[in-house]
């Protein structure tokens, strides 16, 4: 973990000073401006680094605080780093076409510089603030979702979907608790898990999400790991974990729900990117099971839908794209996603449900993509 921190202290390093480079050297700002410019861009690279470390290699518990600071920093840079190679495409258009303003050393070019400088620092500050304030506060969502095959005792069940907490790095206990009590205001009769829970190690991190056992739901509550859970700690650590606070772990495998006289199954599957041993198995996960019911899939990334409608899976609930989390970071999320980054869609057979997820994951941020906790409300078409 620390030759990671290191890599990406290094990464970051180099992208501080580019833009120190092209904000502060190019608009040649003056020794004071230069010096202040200098001391920010080089506080926040060093925070960032903590926040990366925070839950892993450094103790939250004095790590968290910095490192939440550093990681929401990283916002701002994105939005700098953007702004910035925006800029540079003009400047070169420019000189393409012969701008005199466009040419280095022209006064104009240099104060051309010098406004759209501050303009994106502005305009990354004020984003990267609203970002914030709203990734910290998400919002229950409800969603009707039509599904055929679905028994008729079951019609009308209220599911909740927790997803991507992220908790570790930037979030703790107190944002754990926050999500547990919105779930149980809504008194769901099903609550399911699909991963990326945390940010860390079971030793470092385990205590900020010791409140998911107080999650209630009479049917249950079944979690599936997320792509995460294998970044910083044993997977199989993190699962025993979760089933000490009484989740019911679904690796590669069903449960089966009862409600009257009618069944439904509910299947899990480890991520589909887990490395082996843990990889994703679908066969495994609906093995067993009466072919003629109902199956509800719980994935952590909506990728599974193909090989899911395959095998005449009814229903998925999907995490894992957080919505994009930070537009305009939406375009390239949704590249590599043949369904809907947020809410419902249909492949073959399937239903298909991806939520934006509760927390966020790198900088403590949302922007066009508001953190949720959905309701969904199954109802049984003919």
């Amino acid at each position: 973990m620390l030759i990671f921190v290191s890599v990406v202290g290094v990464f970051l390093g180099l992208v501080h000073f580019w833009l120190y480079r092209r904000l502060v050297r190019a608009s040649e700002t003056g020794p004071r401006g230069a010096t202040l410019a200098g001391v920010v861009l080089t506080a926040g690279w060093l925070l960032a680094v903590i926040g990366f470390g925070s839950g892993t290699y450094f103790a939250t518990s004095w790590a968290r605080p910095l490192g939440y600071v550093g990681m929401t920093w990283l916002a701002v840079v994105f939005y700098l780093v953007l702004g910035t190679v925006l800029v540079a495409v003009v400047l070169l258009t420019g000189r393409i076409f012969r701008i005199q303003a466009a040419s280095p050393g022209d006064v104009r070019r240099r104060n051309f510089v010098r406004v759209t400088g501050i303009v994106m620092v502005v305009g990354a500050v004020a984003a990267t603030t609203y970002g914030a304030v709203a990734a910290l506060n998400p919002r229950v969502t409800t969603t009707v979702v039509d599904l055929e095959g679905l028994p008729a005792e079951f019609d009308g069940i209220r599911v909740a979907v927790v997803a991507d907490l992220h908790v570790g790095p930037s979030l703790g206990a107190g944002f754990t608790q926050k999500v547990v009590d919105l779930i149980n205001e809504q008194d769901p009769d099903l609550i399911v898990m699909t991963g990326d829970l945390i940010d860390g190690t079971v030793d470092k991190v385990g205590a900020d999400i010791a409140s998911l056992a107080e999650l209630e739901a009479p049917l249950g509550i079944f979690a599936v790991s997320g792509n995460h859970e294998y970044y910083s700690d044993d997977v199989n650590a993190w699962l025993d974990y979760w089933e000490s606070l009484g989740l019911t772990v679904l690796r590669n495998e069903h449960a089966t729900i009862s409600l009257g006289d009618e069944e439904i199954d509910v299947a899990g599957v480890h991520d589909y990117d887990a490395p082996e041993p843990h990889s994703a198995d679908m066969a495994a996960a609906l093995e067993g099971r009466d072919p003629t019911g109902f199956v509800m899939l719980v994935a952590h990334q909506p990728l599974h839908s193909g090989e899911a409608a395959d095998r005449g899976v009814n229903f998925q609930i999907s995490g894992h794209t957080h919505g994009g989390q930070i537009w305009p970071f939406h375009y390239a999320v949704q590249a590599v996603h043949d369904t809907a980054l947020v809410g419902l869609d249909r492949v073959g057979v399937t239903t298909v449900y991806t939520t934006s997820g509760a927390g966020a994951w790198g900088p403590p941020v949302r922007v066009g993509a508001p953190p949720e906790i959905p309701i969904l409300e199954l109802r049984r078409t003919p």
